[in-house]
């Protein structure tokens, strides 16, 4: 696959991070450094699980879709027997992408260069003149395959790294915000199928990551359109609420906001309306879980980041991938809930109100990631504080370091765990 993703050898980091990360700073050079991002490239998206799409997506059997786990194009394929497949979309012969389609459903792929033709789980099917090549069946190559695939509520991540340890071990504590997401359908399961947006920006993948569980920004950054909408986000990020940051492990990280909900006890305040606006969805969901549903109804969905690309935002669902050391794509789309299409109506058309092509929030956020990325790349200072609670967090009932609804427990958590990662041997 190529000397930049021979994860069986993990090479020396090239730099040395335990200098540039400190408890309560980093050094902003982490954001614009191409060694620093060659490192990433090695230890974080090839050699660690990588948020790459879901299950729904190819949800019949030889259904396609062309995806990304950091600069590489990849193809998720589902096979006649149901089973999904990451394949790296290049031909074996010389190079050429295989699939250019962003989707499709097919039982094989033809490289456009030489004809070569591939099965939808990566295997050489023919090649045309074989005579070259001493007759058929002479060649034992293929497409490349990302070694370890797996899936979790439909979530599909892959790793390069062959001896990556499993899934669920990744992601720890996070699985059950995830959970969380599934239960707001009726039928216990969640579709990603509405289609993506794809937001190119000018700021280090970091930069994003590190805002998606940031509650010091709402208020100021979002705070026109708050005041115009009438929104109540606003006051869930204050000093004065009661919501906390958590970090979860292995670098995840959410905003708890139950608290909140919890004291008014509205069913679907979490997500700006009224029961009385969406009947069916209660019933079906209270035919589902019983009195259990009350407490989904009010509590809603997680806002949650999992290491090191994926943010599940309530409503919505994010896939940032890497582009360079200063360049990045967030993909995002709407959530849709099986047995649910009453809410899923809503869900799509609040999702392209925030981050759609004219959306409000994202705008926003991409603003200040591309302002942030020109500033660090100023010479003075050199750090970026990270202080922000550390004086005030506390260890909860299940051993999770928490800290207020503003504070900066998640970002810290993030580079705790991106340090062990990039000095690990």
């Amino acid at each position: 696959m190529g000397a930049e993703m021979n994860t069986e050898k993990r090479s020396a980091p090239r730099v040395d991070y335990t200098r540039l990360i400190e408890a309560d700073r980093v050094h902003g050079s982490v954001y614009t450094d191409p060694e620093v991002f060659a490192d990433e490239l090695e230890r974080i998206w090839y050699g660690g699980w990588v948020f790459v799409g879901h299950a729904s997506e190819v949800a019949q059997p030889n259904d396609y879709v062309r995806k990304k786990i950091g600069p590489q194009d990849v193809v998720m394929t589902r096979d006649a027997a149901g089973d999904v497949h990451l394949l790296t979309n290049r031909c074996p012969h010389r190079g050429n992408l295989v699939c250019d389609a962003p989707s499709g459903n097919s039982s094989s792929f033809r490289c456009p260069y030489h004809g070569w033709t591939f099965r939808n789980t990566g295997e050489l099917l023919g090649y045309p003149y074989n005579k070259g090549y001493g007759g058929k069946g002479k060649l034992d190559v293929g497409m490349g395959v990302v070694p370890r695939v797996d899936e979790y509520h439909g979530f599909v991540f892959g790793s390069f790294d062959p001896d990556v340890p499993p899934l669920l071990e990744h992601l720890g504590a996070a699985a059950g915000e995830i959970d969380r997401l599934a239960r707001l359908s009726p039928r216990g399961r969640v579709r990603l199928d509405a289609g993506w947006l794809r937001h190119r920006t000018r700021a280090n993948w970091k930069l994003l990551a590190e805002n998606e569980t940031d509650g010091y920004h709402p208020q100021f950054v979002h705070g026109s359109i708050f005041s115009v909408t009438g929104s109540t986000i606003g006051p869930l990020y204050s000093d004065s609420s009661t919501a906390v940051t958590r970090a979860l492990g292995n670098g995840h990280s959410e905003n708890d906001l139950r608290p909140e909900f919890r004291k008014f006890g509205e069913p679907m305040r979490w997500f700006g309306t009224t029961e009385a606006k969406v009947p069916g969805y209660a019933a079906a969901m209270r035919n589902r879980y019983g009195v259990e549903a009350e407490q989904i109804l009010i509590e809603g969905g997680p806002h949650v980041m999992v290491f090191p690309n994926l943010f599940i935002a309530e409503i919505q669902v994010f896939n940032i991938q890497p582009i360079s050391a200063t360049e990045c794509v967030q993909y995002s789309t709407a959530v849709q809930l099986d047995g649910a299409p009453e809410l899923n109506r809503r869900l799509l058309s609040q999702c392209v109100g925030s981050v759609g092509p004219a959306g409000m929030l994202l705008a926003d956020d991409t603003e200040m990631y591309e302002r942030n990325q020109v500033g660090v790349g100023q010479l003075r200072p050199e750090w970026l504080t990270l202080k922000r609670g550390l004086g005030r967090e506390r260890t909860d009932e299940n051993g999770y370091l928490v800290g207020g609804a503003t504070d900066e427990t998640g970002m810290r958590a993030f580079w705790r765990h991106y340090e062990k990662i990039m000095e690990a041997k």
